[in-house]
C-alpha cells in the first residue's frame, strides 16, 4: 500500500474529533465522540482535540472544552458557512497536515462519510467505516477499531500500523455522552482556512431541510418486526402515547411501510433508549446490534424459540397484536380518567 503523506513517527500523540455542527450547533454525534476521546486520551496520556469547521462558529468552541477536549483547532470561512466536500475537504486537509494527528474520528452521517472518504484519499491513509468500538493499544498508539461483521455475529478487529492519521467513522448511538464540565478550559488553535472560491465545484444555492426524527436518541422505542404485519397503525399510536418513537426492522423499510431513517440495526440506526418493545422480530444480529445498548429490553413473539428472547430483559410468548392492542386500551382509559 502506498505510504501515507506522515508517518507514525511523525504522527503527534492526539486524537482529533472532528465536531460537526448544522446551522451553529454541534451534533450529538460530536459530543459522543468527544465522551470516546477523552476516554481513551486519559487511558494513553494523548491530548484529545476537536476540528471544528465552519462560519461564525467559534461559539461552539466552550461545549467542546465542557466535553473533554483539551483544545480545538478552529478554521472559520465565510465558504464554509454550509458543508459542500470541496471546501471542507480543503480546510480539513490544511488543519490535519499542520497538526498530523495520530487519530482522526468522524462521525457516520452522510457529510462525516463523505468527508472522511475524501481526506483518507488525500491523506493516503486507511479508513475503519461505521465502527462500534473504539481501542488504544500502548505504546505506540495503535488505534483498534470493531466493524460488526453480516450474520452469525462475526467481529472484526481493524488497525492500521503504518499509515496516519488513523481514521474511523462511528455511527450515532454507539457511544454514551459523558457529563459535561462547566467552566472547563482549553487551548483555541486558530488556523487561517486556504479556500480559492474559483476551484469549488459546488456552490449552495438554495437549502431545504427536510424535518426528520432521530430515533438514537428516544428514551423509549417501539419497534415492530415483520410479525407485525403491514398495519402498524396501533403501533405508533403505542410510541406516541409512551413519548417514545417508532422503529422497525429492515423488511419493513424495504417493503415501504417506514422511511429509513426509522429502521434499526447495523445497516440502520443504533439506539441506546433506557427501554425498547420488540414486537414481531425474529432477533437476527443485523437488528439486535441496534437496541444492544438499550437499557431495558422487552421482547413479544408467538415462537418460544425466537432468537430475539435471547437479547430481552423480559420474554413475552404471545401474539404482539393483541398486547399493544389491549396496551393502546389501557393507556387511553388513564387518559380519559385523567381529563375527567
Amino acid at each position: 500500500m502506498t505510504a501515507s503523506l506522515y508517518s507514525p513517527a511523525a504522527a503527534r500523540k492526539e486524537i482529533w474529533v472532528y465536531l460537526e455542527q448544522e446551522e451553529g450547533a454541534l451534533l450529538h454525534i460530536s459530543l459522543e465522540l468527544l465522551s470516546k476521546g477523552r476516554e481513551l486520551a486519559d487511558a494513553n496520556g494523548w491530548r484529545l482535540v476537536g476540528l471544528l469547521l465552519g462560519a461564525k462558529v467559534a461559539h461552539l468552541v466552550d461545549q467542546a472544552f465542557a466535553h473533554g477536549a483539551d483544545a480545538v483547532v478552529l478554521g472559520e470561512h465565510s465558504l464554509l458557512r454550509h458543508f459542500t466536500i470541496d471546501a471542507y475537504a480543503q480546510a480539513a486537509f490544511q488543519a490535519l497536515m499542520s497538526g498530523k494527528p495520530g487519530v482522526f474520528l468522524l462521525g457516520a452521517t452522510h457529510n462525516g462519510r463523505d468527508l472522511a472518504a475524501r481526506l483518507a484519499v488525500r491523506l493516503r491513509t486507511g479508513l475503519n467505516a461505521d465502527c462500534t468500538n473504539l481501542h488504544l493499544e500502548p505504546p505506540e498508539g495503535l488505534l483498534i477499531s470493531e466493524v460488526s461483521g453480516f450474520g452469525e455475529g462475526v467481529l472484526a478487529l481493524i488497525g492500521m500500523p503504518q499509515h496516519r492519521p488513523q481514521m474511523a467513522t462511528v455511527r450515532a448511538g454507539v457511544f454514551n455522552v459523558s457529563e459535561e464540565t462547566p467552566g472547563r478550559k482549553g487551548e483555541v488553535l486558530t488556523f487561517p482556512v486556504v479556500l480559492d472560491e474559483s476551484k469549488l465545484r459546488t456552490r449552495i444555492l438554495e437549502r431545504n431541510v427536510a424535518e426528520g426524527v432521530d430515533i438514537s436518541q428516544t428514551p423509549l422505542l417501539v419497534a415492530a418486526g415483520r410479525g407485525m404485519g403491514t398495519d402498524l397503525a396501533e403501533l405508533r399510536q403505542l410510541a406516541s402515547r409512551l413519548g417514545g418513537e417508532l422503529g422497525v426492522t429492515r423488511p419493513l423499510v424495504d417493503m415501504g411501510l417506514v422511511e429509513r431513517e426509522r429502521q434499526v440495526g447495523q445497516t440502520g440506526v443504533v439506539c441506546s433508549p433506557k427501554l425498547a418493545l420488540c414486537c414481531g422480530i425474529s432477533g437476527a444480529f443485523h437488528f439486535v446490534v441496534g437496541i444492544e445498548k438499550a437499557g431495558t429490553v422487552i421482547a413479544i413473539n408467538t415462537d418460544p424459540d425466537a432468537a430475539i428472547f435471547e437479547s430481552a430483559d423480559y420474554c413475552v410468548v404471545a401474539d404482539a397484536r393483541l398486547i399493544i392492542f389491549e396496551l393502546n386500551k389501557a393507556l387511553a382509559a388513564v387518559g380519559e380518567a385523567e381529563h375527567d
